[in-house]
């Protein structure tokens, strides 16, 4: 008993199996598709050079003092410098072996803020040896040099 699924007279088939020239086509795309190179998108930007620390700026191997002035400048040993000459210096200091102690004075009348962003630069420079000076002045409420006379 054998069973037959559709028309059979005897004739041959007349459509074509699509099936192996899809598989075929689809093997040519992916070899196509892996062959073509990706296409990268770049944009070119020229970025700014670290600024190197002046010459004229020494480090001191035994200690050095950064000052903040009631005018808001930053100085070093002396001499004023800005945010990134203060990076590339704190970075020396770390490269000098020992270490040398890094004193940090703020005037009387410097911002808060300029502190906050001196201290946040030394901390995040990996400074071991560092101390505040200048606080003996401020030990009683009153009796600095620089305090106004109580009313």
């Amino acid at each position: 008993m054998a069973m037959s699924g559709g028309k059979d007279d005897g004739s041959p088939m007349m459509d074509m199996n699509t099936t192996p020239l899809i598989d075929v086509m689809l093997v040519l795309l992916i070899m196509f598709i892996i062959t073509i190179p990706v296409a990268t998108h770049a944009v070119n930007i020229d970025l700014p050079s670290p600024n190197p620390p002046p010459t004229n700026i020494k480090v001191e191997p035994i200690k050095n003092k950064v000052v903040l002035t009631y005018d808001n400048k930053v100085l070093w040993n002396g001499q004023e410098v800005n945010n990134g000459q203060l990076v590339a210096l704190l970075q020396q200091t770390l490269a000098m072996k020992p270490e040398p102690e890094l004193q940090f004075q703020p005037e009387a009348g410097a911002s808060y803020e300029l502190a906050a962003a001196a201290l946040n630069i030394i901390k995040a420079s990996g400074v071991t040896k560092f101390g505040f000076v200048g606080n003996e002045q401020y030990s009683e409420f009153g009796k600095s040099a620089n305090a106004p006379p109580a009313k």
